[in-house]
């Protein structure tokens, strides 16, 4: 999938990654790029952007944007939240699902119509806390593992349509989420370089920076993934 003369439409893009990513979207030459927003607004000066008020939490918003979207090439769910937390509060691990699980689910399944007519991509943003847990936000790991689970089985529901479903683990960003950490962190901007020109190359899991790249090589020849590959054809006639 080359985005040149494209039509993306990115989630959470007023910011961090998801900014960097309409940025980069616009440098290879997207046609159009909708920028979906709590706000609705961006603040970026290039007619090719089209805001969108679009909280993946909220299924009115969606279904409004999906009714005005009639042609997409590829979905980028990049919205996220995450919380710290010990898996103590019910009520912070629901709103990382909500967010990082069911939002993801809920933009997927509003907007397959047009992916399916345009055989296009869904690039899912997760985390390498989806392979292993991140003890001090257990919420955000158990959502994104979840999130994870889901991208296998879209991937096998919908390769028959000729829709690509992209996962992408994510290692440290400098984004707000990370700044108090004291680690190496990679820019929103090679992040998110990476993120298309791994989309561009196919790779079904995309790893756009340092410390992801380190364990790529693991993750693809490692038991994990030959599963999700042996259990790919179980897949029902009715699927998706």
């Amino acid at each position: 999938m080359n985005v040149a003369d494209k039509t993306i439409l990115i989630t959470g893009a007023n910011r961090g990654i998801g900014r960097a990513m309409v940025h980069e979207a616009l440098r290879r030459g997207a046609e159009r790029v909708y920028a979906g927003t709590r706000s609705g607004e961006i603040d970026l000066a290039d007619p090719r952007v089209t805001p969108l008020t679009l909280d993946v939490t909220n299924p009115a918003q969606i279904r409004q944007a999906g009714e005005k979207i009639e042609s997409l090439d590829v979905l980028v769910n990049n919205a996220g939240i995450a919380i710290y937390d010990n898996l103590g509060d019910l009520d912070v691990i629901q709103r990382h699902l909500d967010v990082n699980l069911f939002g993801v689910l809920r933009m997927t399944q509003a907007f397959l119509p047009q992916l399916k007519r345009s055989k296009g991509a869904i690039v899912n943003h997760l985390s390498i806390v989806a392979l292993a847990s991140l003890p001090i936000i257990s919420g955000y790991s158990l959502s994104k593992a979840g999130a994870l689970n889901m991208t296998q089985s879209l991937r096998a529901q919908l390769a028959t349509h000729g829709v690509g479903v992209h996962a992408v683990l994510l290692g440290p960003i400098d984004t707000d989420m990370n700044r108090g950490l004291d680690i190496p962190k990679a820019t929103t901007a090679s992040a998110a370089q990476n993120v298309f020109d791994g989309l561009q190359r196919g790779d079904e899991d995309i790893f756009p920076d340092p410390t992801s790249r380190a364990i790529a090589e693991g993750w693809r020849n490692g038991v994990a993934k030959a599963l999700e590959h042996q259990f790919a054809p179980f897949v029902p006639a009715t699927a998706a």
